[in-house]
């Protein structure tokens, strides 16, 4: 951590010396001596680092190291705050250099004055380096771990993550619990706790028995809930009503957000009752008082309802399964044999252990004692050695030192050890991850954004700056320190967590390193000695605590670089605590995601070092002109406000590389899209632009033709798009040469929109400069009326009123839904397409009257969704079920398959076509 802030330093500096020299006048000389000394001690940190846990001096010497390279940040940015950045020509531009010197020569006085206190600590940490280098006998010249090319090593894109799914020794267990949940003589609520300590696979266990085929099929109403150690149980009761609704296909009631929390388990309950049978989920129990509130809403019936919960705590098991039905399963530690097993299926794909590697490796691997998280973890680490350096395996062997006091102190030191293996580029991203509450399903766009403005992210020539953070990221995935828990296209984690016992070491790492602040409206300690350079602001429900923070009178902001508040509305975050905050000058990082904020704070526009502003989710209705003045923002998120519209002063954000302002039009239904935002008419001017998000087109052409000059673009959506327009919109695409994802939505409400034409290829995108728009072009949502296909779509063949998904085609794939396409006659999906395809939704498609030709090529589907689709299609599904029947083998291997249609007198109906015995249900 230490190495990466003097290098970030270090480069702040040469930047300096270079583009403001001239402004620093006599100090030149002392700055450039403080760059050369950080130099000098930048090669003895890596191996410091490395050693920092075995000898307390090292510790407080890198503590020292990273405090002075934060103090010079500040002194550069007060500097460049006061005195860089003015250029005046002219006589009466020289006056005013002459007034601003005048005023200025105190605060010289006091930069000066600060760069003396630095060079004189700078003096002395430099001579502990020098004896601490004698004393290890450490090369200054030293460099990092060797690079490995072996072929036993782990590629970065195969071991992207390790799949609970392969987890070894789960397939008995799963089929113990499977068959304790499908018991036929049980017809009452039957509640299965699987406890164990952490990092024994309990939740891995109960997902792979939760997604079972079998579990699918018997129970048509399923939820997981993870409930963790500080459980908001009013949220979780409106988790649980969400998830509910959204398996049944149905709008969540807004009324759920104000009412009390017996109100929530009354509602909970009374949609079970009518829902059917359920198997739910509650993840990471770890008190018996949440099994006390939460039963009373849980329906009993006579369906043969089942809830599993998993659990650290045995007392929970035992009071939740109390009824003669009920049990409780206690996991083991792997076998000898399945521990060898998934050892070698991290480190070596599988394959056996070189011989010379043998010993070592099973020494390394009794350390784990069975612990899948310490196996993988263990595994994650050794798999980016070299398997021909045996050399590389004993030094670890040795660093894991003698017994331990306990499985979870010898599973910390494990988790240590992989951390402080990481490149030091790595180290601050993972230690960043305290910034969010345990169990948080982590963004992992917003996160690597983050990690951009927070200046962790090296640039690489011939790269984006957003790629080389998906590469830090997957890196770390591989490493098995974060876990992907939800993918998007192309294996794209979209959110990522981090496993509960990691997360304490790495909460123990940011406080010894000031990394990150977190408050939760909790009494704490503030740090004293240290200051408080990032902040993160967890909600909280006990208003005594709230008030006892709003009371405090010494907080100290004045060095603040990131303030972020996490999970919903926080009343912590009241105005004068804000105020208090955003008087920081030094302040870059601004999330205020969600807040109870109605105008955007006037003193946001004074803080001129500002990289990153999320006020994302509140209630802002306009951007003032201030916003201007904002030069060095790269970020601006006003997704979800009020915000219609940006002033021209935007356009002098050069260095803005995201932007999103855009709101839902109707919270209740998606269907309607969103509402975007009116640019001014020289939006083009935002060269730096790669994420617009999103455009309102209405007004003509003009703003059309402008999206072509924002070169970099690589997501782009735009509304509002009339049917004229669409010539001028392909003519823009063809500049856009990195574009990934690309939304567009016409112009029309719910039903009534106007046409979307896409179809000019001939124009501009059948010439060879399209060539590369076409192939890096990954994302195609189209929201309005299409009267044919557009011919340049790479995957999908346009045959006048059909879809054909030829073979090879979206071979990664997982979820495809298909909504309001009128014209839509036929689908066929030829073998070999979609080859990973889990679910296919078919919603309101009026003039398709057959199930696509070629579905039972998906061996993979696992959901068939059919809504308000023709009356002949789901009157020959519902009438033609015999086992011989054409349409009966086509879909015989899908374990789910649900029609919902409106009757004459417009109810709402939702089928599920089979259970356990393939019978129709009546939701």
């Amino acid at each position: 951590m230490a190495e990466t802030v003097v290098s970030f330093v270090s480069n702040r500096l040469a930047t300096l010396l270079q583009e403001e020299g001239s402004l620093l006048g006599g100090l030149r000389q002392e700055v450039q001596l403080i760059k050369d000394e950080l130099g000098h001690m930048k090669a003895f940190l890596k191996v410091a680092e490395a050693k920092e846990d075995d000898d307390p001096r090292l510790q407080e010497w890198i503590k020292q190291v990273r405090e002075v390279a934060y103090d010079i940040e500040d002194v550069l940015d007060e500097f460049v705050l006061r005195f860089a950045g003015y250029r005046h020509h002219g006589f009466c531009g020289s006056l005013q250099r002459i007034l601003k010197a005048i005023k200025s020569l105190p605060a010289r006085h006091q930069v000066a004055s600060e760069i003396q206190s630095i060079k004189s600590r700078i003096k002395n940490i430099s001579e502990g380096c020098r004896r601490y280098q004698v004393e290890f006998g450490i090369d200054h010249r030293v460099t990092g771990s060797s690079t490995m090319n072996d072929s036993w090593r782990y590629s970065r894109d195969d071991a992207l993550l390790v799949e609970e799914a392969k987890l070894v020794g789960i397939d008995q267990p799963k089929q113990h619990l499977i068959s304790k949940l499908l018991e036929a003589d049980d017809h009452q609520l039957k509640v299965i706790s699987v406890v164990g300590m952490a990092g024994l696979g309990k939740t891995t266990l109960v997902k792979k028995v939760h997604e079972d085929p079998d579990v699918r099929k018997n129970f048509p109403v399923r939820a997981w809930v993870t409930v963790s150690q500080t459980c908001d149980f009013p949220k979780l009761l409106r988790d649980l009503i969400w998830q509910l609704h959204k398996e049944l296909n149905k709008s969540v009631p807004q009324f759920i957000e104000s009412i009390s929390t017996a109100e929530l388990k009354e509602f909970a309950k009374d949609f079970l009752q009518q829902a059917g049978r359920y198997a739910i989920v509650f993840d990471d129990v770890w008190d018996v008082e949440f099994w006390n509130e939460i039963k009373f809403a849980l329906p009993e019936g006579n369906y043969g309802n089942r809830v599993m919960l998993t659990t650290r705590n045995a007392d929970v098991a035992s009071a939740s399964c109390t009824e003669s039905q009920d049990y409780v399963h206690r996991m083991e530690p792997l076998s000898n044999e399945d521990s060898w097993t998934l050892f070698c299926n991290k480190i070596f794909k599988g394959n056996r252990c070189p011989a010379h590697l043998m010993d070592v490796a099973k020494a390394l691997l009794d350390k784990c004692d069975g612990l899948p998280l310490a196996i993988v973890a263990i595994g994650g680490l050794l798999a980016s050695k070299d398997a021909s350096r045996i050399d590389e395996w004993e030094k670890i062997q040795q660093s894991l030192g003698g017994e331990f006091t306990g499985k979870l102190e010898r599973v910390k030191r494990i988790l240590s050890l992989s951390y402080n293996d990481l490149p030091s580029h790595l180290k601050p991203c993972l230690l960043y991850l305290t910034i969010y509450p345990e169990d948080y399903p982590i963004n992992c766009q917003m996160l690597i954004l983050l990690w951009i403005a927070e200046r962790f992210v090296e640039w690489r020539e011939g790269m984006s700056i957003e790629d080389v953070a998906w590469g830090y990221l997957r890196e770390l995935i591989s490493r098995s320190l974060i876990q992907a828990t939800n993918v998007f296209y192309e294996g794209t984690p979209h959110t990522c967590r981090i496993h509960d016992l990691l997360r304490e070491v790495i909460l123990i790492k940011s406080r010894e390193q000031n990394m990150v602040t977190v408050t939760t409206g909790q009494p704490m300690t503030w740090p004293s000695e240290e200051k408080v350079r990032r902040l993160a602001i967890h909600s909280s429900s006990n208003s005594s605590n709230i008030q006892y923070h709003q009371e405090r009178q010494f907080y100290s902001f004045e060095h603040l670089r990131s303030f972020i508040t996490v999970s919903s509305t926080n009343p912590l975050l009241s105005k004068t605590f804000l105020s208090e905050v955003l008087r920081s000058k030094l302040l870059k990082v601004l999330e205020l995601g969600g807040e109870e904020i109605e105008e955007t704070p006037n003193e946001i526009f004074n803080l001129l070092h500002l990289t990153y502003l999320s006020l994302y989710g509140t209630k802002v209705k306009r951007v003032p002109r201030a916003i201007g003045k904002l030069q060095h923002l790269e970020y601006l998120n006003l997704g979800d406000t009020r915000v219609r519209e940006l002033p021209v002063e935007i356009l002098k954000l050069q260095k803005l590389r995201v932007l999103k302002v855009y709101q839902q039009v109707d919270s209740s239904d998606d269907d309607y899209g969103f509402h975007g935002f009116k640019g001014p008419s020289k939006l083009g001017g935002l060269l730096a632009l790669q994420r617009l998000n999103t455009i309102d087109a209405s007004s003509g052409s003009v703003i059309v033709k402008e999206i072509g000059k924002l070169t970099q673009l690589r997501e782009l959506y735009i509304t509002q798009l009339r049917r004229e327009d669409g010539k001028e919109l392909c003519s823009s695409l063809v500049n856009l040469t990195s574009l990934q994802q690309l939304s567009v939505k016409s112009v029309g409400k719910g039903d009534d929109h106007e046409i979307i034409d896409l179809n000019h290829h001939q124009h501009s995108l059948s010439s060879s400069s399209s060539c590369s728009f076409l192939q890096s072009l990954r994302v195609l949502l189209v929201r309005g009326r299409l009267e044919t296909m557009p011919r340049w779509v790479a995957h999908l063949q346009n045959l006048g009123e059909g879809l054909c998904f030829k073979a090879g085609g979206f071979l990664k794939l997982k979820r495809l839904h298909l909504k309001r396409m009128e014209g839509l006659r036929w689908m066929r999906v030829e073998e070999g397409a979609l080859p990973r395809l889990h679910q296919l939704i078919l919603d309101r498609l009026p003039s398709l009257k057959e199930l696509p030709l070629g579905i039972q090529h998906l061996s993979h589907l696992q959901m068939l969704g059919l809504y308000e689709m023709s009356s002949q299609l789901r009157e020959k599904l519902l009438e033609d079920q015999k086992e011989e029947s054409e349409d009966y083998t086509r879909i015989a291997h899908i374990p789910e398959i649900f029609i919902d249609y409106y009757t004459d007198d417009r109810k709402w109906r939702l089928l599920r076509l089979w259970g356990k015995k393939k019978k129709t249900f009546l939701a």
